[in-house]
């Protein structure tokens, strides 16, 4: 992890306040084993060597009182190794965070001020954990359900991903015909 102002700063704790004021940066490089949630995301097989970019830096601006807010600006990126929902096969989804997070006194006055505003408002106490904040950004851009634009392998039946999507033809039977000569 790289920190480029004076202070040494804690990003399991960050002292927000602090570290706006120090217009402090963090920037760190993480292996994806480190974030637990993102991980069971991983599809089965794929080492766990992908890494975690991610940059954050503090700053105060004019709040419209007399005071000025602590915010952050949080950057990160993963490239994470998911499984096709389609073909089941592992393919590679890059997630991109570029958010700001305005910071107050605590947590009832962030949860009254974080619907009315468009940016994120959170705590300034409990300090938070920027890793946890990072992996839950991160989370939130995973695609529900993740496939390839055209699948590189044959679906169980023989058949493309693309083939197996196609509405039936006239010219296919129909599959209880079988079953139904059985019956007879």
């Amino acid at each position: 992890m790289k920190v480029t102002s004076r202070k040494s700063w804690n990003p399991r704790r960050l002292d927000v306040r602090a570290f706006s004021e120090a217009e402090g940066i963090l920037e760190g490089q993480q292996t994806l084993a480190l974030f637990e949630r993102l991980n069971q995301e991983r599809h089965a097989g794929v080492p766990v060597d992908a890494l975690v970019d991610w940059t954050v830096r503090g700053e105060l601006r004019p709040d419209g009182s007399v005071g000025r807010s602590p915010w952050l600006h949080l950057k990160a990126s993963l490239d994470l190794p998911v499984t096709c929902q389609r073909c089941l096969d592992s393919m590679t989804v890059p997630l991109e965070v570029d958010r700001w997070f305005r910071f107050v006194a605590d947590e009832a006055l962030a949860a009254a001020q974080d619907d009315e505003s468009e940016e994120d408002v959170l705590a300034l106490e409990p300090k938070p954990d920027l890793l946890s904040l990072i992996e839950d950004e991160l989370l939130m851009v995973i695609p529900m359900v993740p496939m390839h634009e055209v699948c590189p392998l044959a679906t169980g039946l023989g058949q493309t991903a693309a083939e197996s999507m196609a509405p039936l033809g006239e010219d296919k039977p129909h599959p209880f015909e079988a079953l139904a000569r059985l019956k007879k």
